[in-house]
């Protein structure tokens, strides 16, 4: 491991800090490109002049979208400045960790709207698949005189963008395009939603506010001689050795368009009820975003920004968008702070103090059943909601996010230790999840787990000191007999 990768995230934003000083400093630099960098979402990870060339590259990964895109509008910005036309890329990777057939078909689905949308605005859109979807040669290709790509706080993505800064041979920015809040400026973990939401929340009069989307000066022109894949076409179709044991689901359309519908929906129609109905997983009353967050088919702005226009059309909706609100920026960008801080976010390793010694103290509590990861995955226990929950993930490729609470709990009951918990939550999560392998699901198995970002109760078998929730007491606060239903109704 290099040292690089060792730092600390804010070792790393110093480095970066330093770099994007250099980077103003540089009379090499056109002073419009400059001006461009004194934003808080952008991170000069790779600085100088641009090289000669012919277009600026938006590398896309997160923020899968040709509109409400701040990484893409500071792509446009930068290639208006140089008098360049704007190319965006999608590399289709055969290999993202615990990625299957499921969530390659939700990705594909959005690949047209990218295409239509980045039209729209003079850009051009170019997916290349395995095994021709390696960046370097891409902006070989088209002369690239510079990249600007988007965030991702997950250790993973992280390492890549990390990598791309010490090799590339044209600037490199990023741009923090999935977050209303940039997650620089809350600079360190943040203990709890009651420490984070007031941050948060003062810096919404900056930084929720309505889109420009800039369109491209120099539209770019397609080369017929350059390689590009079919976006509408299935990826995968030749890929082997690729996990296609879980299958779309028919009930979910990807992409920004189908996004959009979901959220219209939502506001238009279930607003209103949110506060109560949020808590009551047999009825439609979520708003389901998170497969179109997860994908970045939608930002948090753009249903923020939806959310808050209804509340002020229909005064009355002014309790259901602040509940809203707790979850989408207050919850959410909490999330995108831990596992941004935490380099240990999918382990026990990143439970508070008191929460390890509390661990410690009931490790060897006897269970009294233990189940193994194959019976959890068939919904094979005695508890018929646990069941129905688990059978909703499987089917339905999503849970009601009141019911994944009980589902990690009742995990941490049935297995051995906290670290065979956390692994098979974990494995199912992004296994089955359309928004898996997502810093919302790490963060809720270790609340869940581990009590992170919770308080201490009163001390109990296996759980100690953190919260408990009984099938009884969660049953009974909604129609838990139709939600069984309808998701026996599923299969």
């Amino acid at each position: 491991m290099s040292n690089e990768q060792k730092m600390t995230t804010q070792e790393r934003d110093a480095q970066y800090a330093k770099v994007g000083k250099e980077f103003a400093a540089d009379p090499n630099v056109p002073e419009a490109l400059k001006l461009l960098t004194d934003d808080p979402r952008v991170t000069v990870r790779r600085g100088g002049a641009p090289v000669e060339g012919k277009c600026v590259v938006y590398w896309m990964q997160r923020s899968q979208r040709g509109r409400d895109n701040h990484a893409l509008d500071k792509a446009i910005e930068c290639g208006n400045a140089l008098g360049l036309p704007v190319v965006a890329y999608f590399a289709g990777i055969r290999n993202f960790i615990h990625a299957n057939a499921r969530h390659y078909a939700f990705l594909n689905q959005g690949l047209p709207d990218i295409e239509e949308d980045c039209e729209e605005r003079g850009v051009g859109f170019v997916m290349r698949k395995h095994p021709h979807q390696k960046l370097e040669p891409f902006l070989e290709d088209v002369g690239a005189v510079m990249v600007i790509g988007d965030e991702n706080p997950m250790r993973e993505p992280e390492r890549w963008r990390v990598h791309m800064a010490q090799t590339l041979k044209v600037p490199y920015w990023t741009v923090d395009a999935d977050v209303i809040v940039p997650s620089k400026l809350l600079e360190k973990a943040q203990f709890s939603a009651a420490v984070a939401r007031p941050r948060l929340y003062r810096a919404l009069e900056q930084f929720l506010v309505p889109y420009d989307n800039p369109k491209a000066e120099v539209a770019w022109k397609k080369r017929r001689d350059l390689h590009a894949d079919d976006v509408r076409a299935d990826m995968t179709v030749d890929w082997e050795d690729f996990d296609r044991s879980v299958p779309p689901v028919e009930a979910w359309k990807g992409g920004h368009h189908a996004g959009l519908k979901r959220l219209h929906h939502f506001c238009d129609m279930l607003l209103e009820r949110y506060d109560h109905d949020r808590n009551h997983p047999e009825v439609d009353g979520s708003s389901k975003m998170s497969p179109y967050l997860h994908f970045g088919h939608l930002g948090p702005q753009t249903i923020a920004l939806a959310v808050e226009a209804a509340a002020k059309k229909h005064p009355k909706l002014k309790a259901a968008k602040e509940s809203y609100f707790n979850e989408l920026i207050a919850w959410r960008e909490l999330s995108v702070n831990f596992v941004r801080y935490q380099p240990e976010y999918d382990s026990p390793a990143c439970a508070d103090n008191w929460a390890k010694l509390t661990i410690a103290q009931h490790e060897k509590d006897e269970r009294e059943v233990l189940y193994t990861r194959k019976q959890l995955e068939n919904g094979e226990t005695y508890d018929e909601l646990w069941n129905a929950a688990q059978m909703q993930m499987v089917r339905y490729g999503w849970m009601h996010n009141y019911l994944r609470m009980y589902w990690a709990k009742k995990i941490l009951e049935w297995t051995p230790n906290v670290a065979t918990a956390m692994e098979y939550a974990i494995w199912l999560n992004d296994r089955y999840e359309l928004d898996g392998r997502d810093p919302g699901g790490y963060a809720g198995v270790a609340w869940s787990m581990l009590g992170k970002f919770d308080r201490t109760w009163f001390d109990r078998p296996i759980f100690g000191k953190i919260r408990y929730m009984s099938g009884a007491s969660t049953g009974k606060k909604f129609d838990s007999k139709a939600y069984i239903r309808q998701v026996q109704n599923l299969g």
